[in-house]
């Protein structure tokens, strides 16, 4: 009997987990099965647990179920517990450990797919929601001159920079950043999947080495649309993460870390 992993989420039909963990098993020689579950409000703790008592090893979890799933673990990651989510799960015995990997799949397709290491770089977080919670931790570790996060939400921006205490970190108003000038700006905000732009002053995307769009798969949003109307060297949507945390969560579970470029290529659709 092959060994048992899923993802779980609300909306589930949309994943590409089944097919990322289906090449990465292929590609290593790893026998498998991987599952997409439909998470229900009502029941999603209801779910892990059977989905473990049935012999399920490990979980990926997607939106909504993120910080239930934090909070479902006994046993946390300081990453996990920086982002107060989970975005995988493994059982061992009578224990649940819960990491968080979508902020080293970030700063990975960042530093070494797309070549543009964060060392000495000034970077523009927008947003502070939990994928900008689980990014925090791996983008100062890769010490950059500063990191600075935007918000429109002041108070949840300042309670995230006393939380982590950190002297790159700073916290700004989006009306605050105009004449400012960043290296590497990263739009983790919804407002894309809404067709929306964050409310950027001025020229402040000019000068950047990349813009990166948190979202996969929408084409030139307009936040991407922006940063190359500005002159942004080097345009990225989030496909590449999608992997790279996919490929961390992986080797968590299975030991060892499947290559990722074919797989990015794979799924990487044209920005235009």
């Amino acid at each position: 009997m092959s060994d048992r992993y899923a993802v779980i989420g609300r909306p589930i039909n949309h994943t590409k987990s089944p097919l990322i963990h289906g090449l990465f098993a292929e590609a290593t020689g790893q026998t498998l099965e991987y599952g997409a579950i439909e998470g229900g409000l009502e029941d999603f703790e209801a779910q892990v647990m059977q989905f473990r008592h049935q012999g399920g090893q490990g979980m990926n979890i997607t939106a909504p179920f993120k910080l239930r799933a934090f909070e479902l673990a006994d046993r946390r990651s300081e990453r996990a517990q920086l982002a107060r989510a989970a975005n995988a799960l493994r059982f061992e015995g009578n224990h649940i450990f819960a990491e968080n990997f979508d902020g080293i799949g970030l700063l990975r397709d960042i530093e070494v797919n797309l070549g543009q290491p964060l060392r000495n770089r000034r970077v523009l977080l927008l947003g502070a929601g939990g994928a900008v919670r689980g990014a925090l931790l791996p983008f100062l570790q890769a010490e950059p001159s500063e990191v600075v996060l935007a918000n429109r939400d002041m108070a949840k921006a300042l309670a995230l920079r006393n939380e982590l205490d950190h002297p790159l970190l700073r916290i700004s108003r989006y009306e605050e950043l105009q004449g400012q000038a960043f290296d590497v700006v990263v739009n983790a905000t919804s407002a894309s999947l809404t067709g929306q732009l964050p409310p950027l002053p001025g020229e402040v995307l000019s000068g950047a080495r990349l813009a990166y769009e948190l979202a996969y798969g929408k084409g030139l949003t307009p936040f991407l649309r922006l940063a190359r109307e500005q002159g942004v060297a080097h345009l990225a949507d989030g496909v590449g993460m999608l992997v790279e945390q996919a490929a961390e969560a992986f080797a968590w579970w299975r030991g060892v870390r499947p290559d990722t470029r074919a797989v990015i290529e794979r799924l990487t659709i044209a920005l235009e």
